[in-house]
């Protein structure tokens, strides 16, 4: 694409380099570079190109998009047009002053652009105008030269100095006609010219002691720029031998913080004249550059060359050096050297960085990757003193990275939370590889934007509130205590209270929440005795988007005070009630009882009897709890026929309340039957001493049974629980290990622990080395979960496991009131079983051991359903595995001993079964047959 200033003929086509139209071609490019030229002092708003056209972009966009133009000068020499989207100058470029003398003079430019943000490159040529005139170090040179020189000497002349570059620059210099020199113009190494004075015919002093020369030095501009120098040439006598240097370049190498005295080099030249004429004084040549005695010192005997001033590697790489050196002679001559010094370069130039566009706020959710900031960093100093690496503080969610040279990208590398952190002044710190390595330190503040995370906090998930019945409406009685962590507006919290459960309306009417606050307020004054408790639960919202809530249980409690009077249950108020008492009742006769009840509840319900009024005071005495009333003596003749009492009945509370019950009492005749049972009156009293001693001696005989029925049972348990614990212990072999992996043994209830502690219990054959699995925690009780087991069994095995009489789930048989067995139906060596019965009960610990072992086995395998139960009936299939020599007569019964409490399960003895017999039904005494019939 072709600049906007070349199309406008200010700037050369032959200016414009050939990169312009590659980079035109990819223009859409980020990475490309634009490049303009243009002529240096142009006026303010002078027109350098249309980047948007050259960069591809929608001019429509530019506005919102902020294309702006950042360079490194602190000066901003261009500006971006949003309605044209032309680059236009906007402050004085002069090319000498951002360049100095450099060929080439070129400043590069960023174009940033935002939403989203994108970084151009573009370089402006600076190109030179001819605005400078050539001048003169010194208004008039004088040279002093012995007529004695020979021709073709040279002298050098005053330089002169053209800020201007290229065809611009310094290109000639002239000398005025003379007969006896001639100009010759030489080239340096860095292109720049001077002049030197060659004298072509042998002076004659006599003749001519002095000449007057003009030097005009050129430029190449259009039109030319030029200065001129008088020249005054002084004839001197002859000196015929001039100073010589040992050699004509000199060579060396200084760092460029190198403090002032530092030896840079020494020159040597010689004289062969003797005397003053040999005595050699070295000083700086006419034609060195600007700026050199500033930096350097010359010893004028030794010819020592020192650092003077301070150098800088980044002003100036190279400095040479004109060194003459002259003798004492009436005529001295002099010698020329050149010395060229090279500049090392330091790292003493730290990283400089600017911070060009900055995203903040940054919303907490923002994903990772979010650039956040972009930097550039640059560093004076050359090499890996100019190499600069950014980084930020560890262990903060940000990044660094570098997409283009000397710019880094500030982007997110961890998930944000601004409850955690919502600010960051992020420490960017900028540092080169030097030795030792200088930093830069800059500061970026990050502010993180709240979303909606955090629903509604409380100290406590509820509250239990206790309110006092015939509270006033409308007075707090809770202050819920939320907060929300978000921002102010996410944070804004709104209460409302539901109600729990099916019960609708208590809300509307009992309570109600302030919904800013939370306060809680009662609408309504509560009654105890109506209502003791309310579940409400309170929901917390709050104003995000989307909304966050919370509920809260709410439990309130309404406590009692004092506010029902006690109330007559017993004689009911208003009902006429006549007690009689016959004359001659002796003291402690309980006449009636005067029953009060009070609504309220706690202490103040509790009740407190008094006899308020009766016609005489000494007759009846009314308990202070009971609220008995009795005689207080013997009914004497000369007591009134009708007594009418008032017993006043008061509560516990503060204050107290009370009520009054008002009963009469009639005296009666003593009748002559009941004279003749009693004659003396103390009968009936020996009588309830003779039944207070039967009360307490039958106490004491239950509590004696019960204490020794619980010390059977528990000496019944450890004993069994030893027994186990043998078994467990008792070395494994073949015998008594079930094909099955583990055997499944439900515990057996004893009546003395409650349902929930029973569990289901898995045991391996090697249970004594493996630990219990508890399958089934919280089984409803060992007997349900043994019908479970055997609900899909055969009837007739079912009956065979658990007795005779026994049916399976859903077939219950009519409760068994008779648990006692025979003689020969109880297990162990006392039964009267005979000796010469088919089976015969084990008669030692392996035995018993073993045949336990079988029983277990058996058990499992009907419980999984696996077995076959091929065994005839009453064998529990252990003929099928053991033979037939193993039936049910070598079990021992244990089931006389277990008691299933809540049951009407019949357990029966398997004698039952082989005699055929039915137990009794119903409620009956009959005692079942001892027999047994022998196999």
């Amino acid at each position: 694409m072709v600049p906007e200033a070349w199309r406008s003929g200010l700037v050369s086509t032959g200016r414009v380099v050939g990169v312009l139209l590659l980079l035109g071609a990819l223009h859409k490019a980020s990475a490309a570079v634009i490049r303009y030229e243009i002529l240096e002092e142009r006026e303010k708003g002078f027109a350098v190109g249309n980047v948007v056209r050259d960069l591809g972009l929608d001019l429509g966009s530019l506005s919102a998009r902020r294309l702006r133009v950042v360079s490194g000068a602190s000066r901003r020499f261009f500006e971006v047009n949003w309605e044209t989207g032309e680059m236009f100058v906007n402050d004085r470029l002069d090319r000498e002053e951002l360049c100095g003398t450099l060929p080439s003079c070129t400043i590069t430019l960023e174009l940033v652009v935002e939403r989203p943000l994108e970084l151009f490159s573009a370089e402006v040529v600076i190109q030179d105008i001819n605005d400078n005139n050539p001048s003169f170090p010194t208004r008039e040179m004088k040279l002093e030269i012995s007529e004695a020189v020979a021709p073709g000497t040279r002298f050098p002349l005053e330089s002169a100095h053209d800020p201007d570059v290229g065809s611009n620059s310094l290109q000639t210099y002239e000398l005025s006609r003379n007969e006896y020199f001639a100009l010759r113009v030489q080239t340096r190494e860095d292109s720049t010219k001077y002049a030197e004075l060659v004298l072509e015919r042998a002076l004659d002093r006599e003749r001519e002691p002095d000449l007057q020369l003009v030097l005009t030095a050129l430029d190449g501009g259009a039109p030319a720029r030029s200065a001129s120098l008088p020249i005054r040439i002084v004839v001197l006598d002859a000196n015929d031998n001039a100073p010589t240097f040992n050699q004509s370049l000199y060579r060396a190498r200084v760092l460029e913080d190198a403090p002032p005295g530092t030896r840079v080099v020494q020159v040597h030249a010689t004289d062969l004249d003797e005397g003053p004429n040999g005595e050699i004084i070295y000083s700086f040549g006419s034609h060195n550059r600007a700026g050199v005695r500033e930096l350097f010192s010359l010893d004028l005997v030794t010819g020592v060359l020192t650092v003077k001033g301070r150098l800088d590697f980044e002003d100036a790489k190279l400095h040479e050096i004109y060194i003459q050196a002259k003798d004492k002679g009436a005529s001295p001559e002099g010698a020329h050297c050149k010395v060229l010094v090279e500049v090392v370069d330091v790292n003493d130039n730290a990283p400089e960085i600017t911070v060009t566009s900055v995203y903040s706020p940054v919303p907490e959710d923002a994903p990772l990757g979010t650039v956040i900031a972009l930097l550039s960093v640059t560093d004076l100093d050359a090499g890996e003193n100019g190499l600069v690496t950014c980084e930020v503080p560890p262990g903060l969610p940000f990044s660094l990275t570098s997409s283009l040279k000397n710019y880094f990208t500030l982007k997110t590398s961890a998930a944000l939370d601004r409850e955690t952190v919502p600010e960051y002044n992020l420490s960017i710190t900028a540092r080169d590889a030097g030795t030792p390595s200088l930093s830069a330190l800059t500061t970026v503040q990050v502010q993180v934007s709240d979303i909606n995370d955090n629903p509604p906090q409380s100290s406590q998930s509820s509250y239990d509130v206790y309110v006092e019945e015939n509270n006033l409406p409308g007075v707090p009685i809770l202050n819920l205590s939320v907060w929300d962590p978000d921002a102010p507006q996410n944070a804004r919290l709104s209460f409302f209270l539901l109600e729990q459960g099916a019960e609708i309306g208590l809300v509307g009417r009992y309570f109600t929440i302030n919904r800013d606050s939370g306060v809680v307020s009662s609408l309504v004054p509560l009654d105890h005795e109506d209502r003791r408790a309310f579940e409400l639960t309170a929901h917390i919202s709050d104003g995000g988007t989307p909304v966050l809530a919370t509920n809260i249980s709410v439990n309130i409690f309404v406590t009692d005070r004092n506010d029902n009077a006690p109330q007559v249950l017993y004689p009911r108020p208003g009902q006429s009630s006549v007690e009689m008492l016959p004359r001659g009742t002796s003291a402690g006769h309980v006449v009636t009882r005067v029953v009060g009840w009070d609504p309220d509840a706690g202490h103040n319900a509790w009740l407190s009897y008094s006899l308020l009024g009766a016609p005489n005071q000494s007759l009846f005495a009314v308990g202070l709890h009971t609220g008995q009333v009795s005689t207080a003596r013997p009914v004497q003749d000369t007591d009134s026929p009708r007594q009418t009492l008032t017993v006043l009945i008061k509560d516990n509370g503060e204050p107290s309340l009370s009520t009054t019950a008002t009963l009469t009492v009639s005296v009666i005749e003593e009748s002559p039957e009941a004279r003749a049972e009693f004659p003396s009156g103390s009968a009936p009293r020996e009588q309830n001493k003779n039944l207070t001693f039967y009360l307490l001696l039958s106490l004491i005989l239950v509590s004696v049974g019960f204490a020794v029925t619980v010390l059977g049972v528990i000496v019944f348990k450890v004993y069994k629980w030893k027994q186990s614990r043998d078994l467990y212990r008792a070395p494994v072999s073949s015998l008594y290990r079930t094909p099955g992996p583990s055997l499944h043994a439900d515990a057996v209830r004893g009546g003395l622990l409650p349902p929930h502690l029973y569990h289901q219990v898995y045991l391996t054959t090697d249970s004594r080395r493996s630990d219990p699995l508890l399958k089934k925690p919280g089984a409803a009780s060992p007997l349900a979960s043994r019908q479970n087991t055997l609900r899909s069994l055969d009837p007739v095995f079912y009956r065979q496991v658990l007795g005779a009489e026994s049916s399976p789930p859903g077939q219950q048989a009519p409760p068994n009131t008779d648990w006692r067995f025979s003689q020969a139906q109880r297990p162990g060596t006392s039964g009267s079983q005979n000796g010469d019965e088919t089976g015969t009960w084990p008669n030692n610990q392996f035995d018993t051991e073993m045949l336990q072992a079988m029983i277990l086995a058996s058990a499992s395998e009907a419980a999984d359903g696996s077995s076959t139960l091929g065994g005839s009936a009453g064998t529990m299939g252990l003929s099928a595995r053991y033979g037939p020599q193993f039936t049910l007569q070598h079990v021992p019964d244990y089931r006389q001993n277990v008691y299933i409490p809540g049951s009407n399960a019949t357990l029966t003895n398997a004698a039952g079964k082989r005699d055929g017999k039915a137990p009794a039904g119903g409620n009956g005494n009959k005692k079942k047959s001892g027999k047994k019939e022998k196999k």
